[in-house]
């Protein structure tokens, strides 16, 4: 029997895969297929499928118990099916499975994607000229994605329109219980306060809603963006929500995967307020009312999230050990709350 160990302890039988492959592709090879799962995330597992001399991507679901609605792949799927062609560059995905005798849970195969991930938003070891440029190529295609009417790519029923951040809390809030592994004391304040300053219903538009430098790949020499992934969360929204999950990466430590403790005078990287500045008017919006307001509502979701991780370490699903760190959660929710408190209260604070 082959198959092929996951970090997690469990194993992936190949045989199956190998006979889905038979059907879905074709006759490419006889061997058996070989699968490596990629380091990084703790959300979908993601793995280099080698299948005689082709290169597939495999992502699936986690095994064990998920919480309501997560890891979802079909969708991922679905909407980078429909974005095929557009100025938004995705992976060509190739085939949903949904039967679970197959490897588990439900998977897809895409392309492989050759290029290179930058993990560090600050881009370590890069000339200003090239950190300006490829900052410039992640605004335009964020902007691309907002300026997109979803209904013209089939997804018009993607998601609901309208009274998108009151919902998007809610759901957040209740995945944050459905996860809680003990109090903290800044996520419950944070429950309390956030509602009374959640942006009215905007523009209803295509959402990535997990939108940052490392789900993104960019062309092996050149500063363009040659694949946007992980689409699990994609749904229909509200674009500031996109941007301010997006723009996390200021208001995060290095740590934690953001620069704010990072001096980027010089550097060639935006300011937070220049890059927003800019995707105004790439978007044609004239401003952001209580941009403090989403940041927040950005960072409990993310809390919220980083807590349904813990969770699942705790139960042995999680991809890394580092899945274990619940300071994450606290950190973020701090951050969140801090956000939300008048100009004069942060003064006396400091």
């Amino acid at each position: 029997m082959h198959a092929t160990a996951t970090p997690d302890g469990s194993t992936l039988e190949l045989e199956p895969l190998h006979d889905y492959l038979l059907r879905e592709l074709g006759p490419a090879d006889t061997r058996m297929p070989t699968l490596e799962q990629f380091s990084g995330g703790q959300s979908n597992p993601t793995y280099r499928l080698i299948w005689g001399s082709d290169t597939y991507v495999l992502r699936k679901k986690p095994a064990g118990s998920l919480l309501p609605s997560a890891h979802a792949v079909e969708r991922e799927f679905r909407v980078m099916r429909a974005l095929r062609g557009s100025a938004v560059p995705v992976p060509e995905v190739l085939a949903l499975c949904e039967d679970p005798q197959v490897l588990g849970t439900p998977f897809y195969l895409m392309a492989y994607v050759p290029g290179r991930v930058f993990w560090d938003p600050s881009l370590p070891g890069m000339t200003a000229a090239e950190r300006e440029a490829i900052y410039a190529q992640v605004l335009e295609v964020i902007a691309a994605l907002h300026r997109i009417d979803p209904a013209t790519l089939g997804l018009a029923n993607f998601g609901k329109p309208g009274n998108y951040f009151a919902r998007q809390f809610d759901r957040w809030t209740r995945q944050y219980r459905a996860a809680q592994t003990e109090n903290i004391p800044h996520m419950e304040r944070l429950i309390e306060a956030l509602p009374a300053r959640l942006p009215a219903t905007g523009e209803t538009r295509l959402v990535h809603a997990d939108y940052r430098l490392d789900n993104l790949i960019f062309h092996p020499t050149q500063p363009r963006i040659v694949a946007l992934i992980d689409w699990e969360l994609s749904t229909l929204g509200d674009p500031l929500a996109d941007l301010a999950t997006h723009c996390l990466a200021w208001h995060l430590p290095k740590r934690y995967w953001g620069m704010a403790d990072v001096d980027l005078t010089g550097t060639g990287v935006p300011s937070e307020s220049g890059y927003r500045a800019r995707y105004c008017e790439r978007t044609g919006r004239a401003s952001i009312d209580d941009w403090p307001a989403v940041l927040a509502f950005a960072l409990f979701r993310k809390a919220a999230i980083n807590q349904g991780v813990v969770r699942r370490a705790l139960q042995g699903n999680a991809s890394s050990a580092k899945a274990l760190d619940i300071t994450r959660v606290c950190h973020i929710a701090a951050a969140a709350l801090a956000l939300l408190q008048p100009t004069s209260d942060k003064q006396d604070a400091t």
